[in-house]
């Protein structure tokens, strides 16, 4: 059995006001009705599943509610918020700020004004913003700033750009798909290694990505016009290994994807070094995420890569919550 010293990087809050902003205009993240949320309630849960800390964030839709003259304001008063749950906890808590895009200038503002001033541990993006993906060379500046900066960046799915299906919540499918798009943007657009210095965190084991990694190495060889010549490349023995050495510079958490089926696919792609415990707490409840650690613990993991799972990589990336 894994030790109760998990770091959770997948964890998140849900300000009362910030409440209010959702429910006033009828947003469900996920397509499920906003769960209750109090530091006290993450404290309590924490203990009972055995984090010993967790990294927040606020989830979909961020900052952005299709309302240009409230993001600023909005962003800057749920990091301060966030900041000021930390700083009563601040050996329980850290903190993924939240941005202003598609605001690209005010997202490098707010990420300044919350590692500088707030000391936030990294920054908490969505995945699309009214469709557009993070590899848009709109977004290019930000990700220059982030990667100056050598920042921890999370990737949190949004609603895609397209109607829900009936009666399919987003978080069931949705979700995992907008994850993959931007994860394979950022590899086939080469973002991933033009800005090396930004450590990624792809939620829930990174959607489809581990799934469909082959499929994207294909893509990059279309894109380079060498797809005749696929199979012969991909039989070399160093052709492989390169190209999904790409994928394996993503850190992956295993909120809600530790079963039997999504595990072994994560662990054939990802680094060992780079996945990290995830919950998904409050929108997961407790009951769920119990459920799912008692899954993840039945897998056959070795005892060194469980204490890198639970704890020991999140401590590489976040010293500060080292115990």
């Amino acid at each position: 059995m894994s030790k109760p010293h998990r770091i959770d990087t997948h964890h998140h809050l849900i300000p009362p006001r910030y409440r209010d902003y959702l429910e006033t205009r009828g947003i469900q993240p996920g397509g499920i009705p906003l769960p209750k949320w109090t530091p006290a309630g993450s404290l309590k849960v924490m203990n009972r599943l055995g984090i010993r800390a967790a990294v927040l964030s606020v989830s979909t839709p961020g900052a952005w509610l299709d309302e240009p003259k409230l993001v600023r304001g909005l962003a800057r008063e749920l990091n301060d918020y966030t900041a000021s749950v930390v700083a009563e906890n601040p050996s329980r808590f850290g903190f993924f700020a939240t941005l202003t895009l598609p605001d690209v200038d005010g997202a490098i503002a707010e990420a300044e004004h919350a590692f500088n001033n707030l000391g936030a541990d990294g920054i908490v993006l969505i995945a699309n913003t009214d469709g557009t993906y993070l590899h848009d060379p709109a977004f290019r500046p930000l990700l220059e700033y982030l990667n100056n900066r050598n920042a921890v960046v999370f990737v949190h799915p949004g609603e895609l750009p397209a109607p829900p299906v009936d009666p399919i919540p987003s978080f069931a499918a949705d979700f995992l798909l907008d994850t993959t798009r931007a994860a394979a943007g950022l590899v086939l657009s080469g973002a991933i290694e033009e800005f090396s210095r930004i450590r990624w965190i792809l939620a829930h084991a990174g959607g489809f990505l581990p799934y469909v990694s082959y499929r994207v190495m294909l893509a990059m060889l279309r894109q380079e016009g060498r797809l005749a010549q696929a199979k012969a490349m991909l039989q070399r023995r160093t052709e492989v290994p390169k190209r999904m050495e790409l994928f394996s510079r993503f850190w992956f958490d295993t909120a809600l994807s530790s079963s039997p089926a999504a595990f072994p696919a994560l662990l054939a792609v990802a680094d060992p070094s780079r996945v990290l415990y995830g919950s998904d707490y409050p929108f997961a409840p407790a009951r769920a995420i119990g459920f799912l650690n008692d899954v993840y613990e039945e897998q056959p993991l070795d005892r060194q890569l469980r204490r890198q799972i639970d704890h020991l990589n999140a401590e590489a990336l976040f010293p500060r919550l080292a115990a």
